[in-house]
């Protein structure tokens, strides 16, 4: 369930209608209704609260959508976080997540990062090879402290998504061989500043099928308890992200929160283990949405083409992994129209639909691209010297800018060179 419904024959976020937020605003622009992300905050608390020996964790993946706003209302639900630079840290801490609910993941922390999170505090790095813990060991012992860790752990498993989104197979970049992790762990044990506490795992994004999920936290519990044979003291498994969220018009129903959570209780039922999880896209996809008008519509080959102001700068989903994102008009007339939807940018990936059926609209009118909030504004640029996407939360009947559209001025002020100047320019 989202709060974006129509009202009166106009969409509304919330109680907000989105038209009064095109006008002040101006499109493209995301808009976040914080109902929808609180109630997405709770039902995942809620589904997994009985899973583990102790309380569990869910940290929420930072990079999903990193804005201020957003992270302020999930700490107020209680999540943690789950982070991948020393930017994504400062925005959690700044927005008030403890740093024991704050695990760092990600295959390239270098030693400055590493540094300001142990001085910070956090309660776990997720370490992605051996070559990682001995430079978070050097680290360590510099700060005269000790790194909690837990190794990422490639369980060479298919996750059935696609292929960019897919982590946990042999020949992606994240984690190390399950085969390798007893040695990895032996090593580990004997390098200073380091507390060996935790191992995790990750498989890929947007998966509508548990199995992978379970085959995965099977190879985990495994190695989780050979690892205990050989004497280390492991106390919280990560279980990561990934379950995926409705897209609508036809696409794959994932699994919901509560037959993954009883699915993670009958696997870890022995583990006697703290459990982390790390949803994203499931706390903030389905809570956005991209408004956008359109330009024109220009005959085409078979369909019509829709060019809408909204580019792939502003959303790149469609144009890195071939996401789907459901299309809905702002005030629909009961007319649809089969279109092909393309932004304004000159490149042919500049595609977000082809021979969709949807709602019938005209130059002018409003668009929105639903599951939007997660991996949208975060991944945004200034690609064709355009402005950066600005976001708004809407709580209630009430709405605020919570990012700026930041123009094509402010992106270039620094370009420069300070010996250059108007007279060097050839007319």
């Amino acid at each position: 369930m989202d709060h974006f419904e129509l009202r009166e024959g106009v969409l509304h976020a919330e109680q907000v209608p989105l038209p009064a937020i095109a006008d002040a605003v101006g499109t493209p622009v995301y808009v976040y209704s914080a109902a929808t992300i609180r109630r997405h905050a709770e039902v995942m608390k809620a589904a997994v609260g009985g899973c583990g020996a102790v309380d569990a964790l869910v940290a929420y993946a930072v990079k999903a959508n990193p804005n201020a706003a957003v992270l302020r209302l999930l700490a107020g639900c209680g999540l943690g976080a789950d982070v991948v630079s020393i930017g994504e840290y400062r925005r959690a801490r700044a927005a008030g997540i403890a740093p024991d609910r704050i695990v760092f993941s990600g295959v390239g922390k270098e030693a400055e990062e590493m540094a300001e999170a142990l001085v910070g505090g956090l309660l776990q790095f997720n370490v992605e090879s051996l070559e990682e813990a001995r430079m978070l060991s050097s680290v360590a012992a510099v700060q005269g402290c000790t790194a909690p860790i837990g190794f990422r752990i490639n369980p060479d498993v298919e996750a059935g998504t696609h292929a960019k989104i897919t982590t946990g197979t042999a020949d992606n970049k994240f984690g190390i061989p399950a085969a390798e992790a007893s040695a990895a762990y032996a090593e580990a044990a004997q390098l200073p500043g380091l507390k060996l506490q935790g191992i995790t795992v990750h498989i890929g994004s947007q998966l509508v099928s548990l199995d992978p999920l379970e085959a995965a936290f099977r190879r985990l519990g495994q190695l989780l308890a050979t690892l205990r044979e050989q004497g280390h003291p492991l106390t919280i498994a990560d279980l990561g992200g990934g379950l995926g969220v409705p897209h609508g018009s036809g696409q794959p129903e994932p699994a919901s929160p509560e037959a993954y959570a009883a699915m993670v209780r009958r696997v870890t039922a022995d583990w006697n283990a703290r459990l982390l999880f790390e949803p994203g896209r499931l706390i903030v996809g389905n809570a956005g949405v991209l408004l956008t008008r359109v330009v024109r519509v220009k005959p085409g080959a078979k369909h019509p083409w829709l060019i809408v102001d909204a580019a792939m700068n502003d959303l790149m989903r469609p144009a890195l992994y071939d996401a789907f994102h459901d299309l809905q008009a702002v005030q629909p007339t009961g007319q649809r129209a089969v279109v092909n939807v393309v932004g304004p940018v000159c490149e042919s990936g500049d595609t977000f639909a082809m021979a969709r059926e949807t709602d019938a609209v005209a130059p002018g009118d409003l668009l929105i691209f639903r599951t939007a909030g997660a991996y949208g504004a975060t991944m945004s640029s200034g690609y064709n010297s355009r402005p950066l996407t600005p976001e708004v939360l809407v709580e209630g009947d009430r709405w605020a800018l919570v990012r700026r559209r930041v123009d094509v001025d402010a992106l270039a002020q620094v370009e420069v060179p300070t010996w250059q100047s108007r007279e060097d320019v050839t007319e």
